[in-house]
C-alpha cells in the first residue's frame, strides 16, 4: 500500500468491534422501566443520542455497578478478525482511532487486550450518586449539524484529519451516521446500511474484520 493516500480509520465499538450493542444488552438484562421508549426515540432521531443515553443510565442505581460491569465483560463477544485487523493497520502504518458512543467502564477493559491504539474516544461514567450519571467529554463542535451526539464522531474526524488524508468510518448504527456522511469511505453493517441507502451514501458491507481488511486493501490498491 502506497503512502500518498494516507488513510485514517475511525472505528465504532458497540455492535461493530463487539457483536452486540453493550448498552442495549445492559438495558435488556437489568430492564429499568421506560428504557425501551428512550431507545426507540434515539433510533427515530426524536431525541439526541446524548440525551437518550443519559436518561437510560439514570434509570440504573449505582449500587448495581459491580453486577453491571461483570455482566457486560462476560457477555460481550469481539467480532471475528478484529485482532488481525488491528495488526494489519499497524503493519500498514494506518492510524486507527476507536470512536465509541459506549461508556468507559466497559469500553476500556474490553479493548485493552488489542491495543495500544492511536486513541480511544468514549463517554464516561460517574457512580458517585444514587443513579449512574454519564458524562460526555467529546462534545460537538460548532460545525456539527447534529448537536447532542454525545461522543461526537464528526468533530473527532475533523480534528484528526486534513485534506491529504482519506477518512474511513467503520460502524453499524445511528451513532455512526453523522460520521458516515463526513467520511471518504464507509464500511457498514446493520442499521447504518439502512441509513446509507436512504441518503444514497456509498458504503461497503461487512460482517467480520477480515472483510474490513479486504475492503481497505482493495480500496487503496485501486488508487495506487
Amino acid at each position: 500500500m502506497g503512502t500518498s493516500i494516507r488513510p485514517v480509520i475511525f472505528c465504532d465499538f458497540d455492535g461493530t468491534i463487539t457483536m452486540k450493542d453493550n448498552i442495549v444488552n445492559i438495558m435488556e438484562k437489568f430492564g429499568p422501566p421506560g428504557w425501551e421508549t428512550i431507545k426507540d426515540a434515539i433510533l427515530a432521531q426524536e431525541i439526541s443520542i446524548q440525551k437518550g443515553v443519559k436518561e437510560m443510565f439514570s434509570l440504573l442505581a449505582t449500587s448495581q455497578k459491580e453486577e453491571i460491569i461483570s455482566f457486560v465483560l462476560e457477555d460481550a463477544k469481539i467480532r471475528d478478525g478484529f485482532a488481525e485487523f488491528v495488526q494489519f493497520t499497524k503493519d500498514q502504518d494506518i492510524p486507527l482511532y476507536i470512536v465509541s458512543g459506549g461508556i468507559d467502564f466497559f469500553v476500556y477493559p474490553l479493548i485493552e487486550p488489542f491495543g495500544p491504539f492511536d486513541k480511544v474516544y468514549c463517554n464516561e461514567s460517574d457512580f458517585l450518586g444514587e443513579n449512574i450519571k454519564i458524562e460526555f467529554p467529546h462534545s460537538c463542535d460548532a460545525n456539527c449539524t447534529n448537536q447532542g451526539c454525545g461522543c461526537c464522531k464528526p468533530t473527532i474526524i475533523r480534528n484528526l484529519t486534513n485534506e491529504q488524508q482519506t477518512s474511513i468510518v467503520i460502524g453499524d448504527s445511528v451513532t455512526d451516521f453523522e460520521a458516515a456522511k463526513l467520511a471518504d469511505v464507509v464500511i457498514a453493517r446493520d442499521y447504518l446500511i439502512e441509513k446509507c441507502k436512504k441518503l444514497g451514501i456509498p458504503y461497503h458491507p461487512f460482517e467480520t474484520f477480515y472483510d474490513c481488511i479486504r475492503i481497505v486493501e482493495t480500496e487503496f490498491n485501486s488508487k495506487q
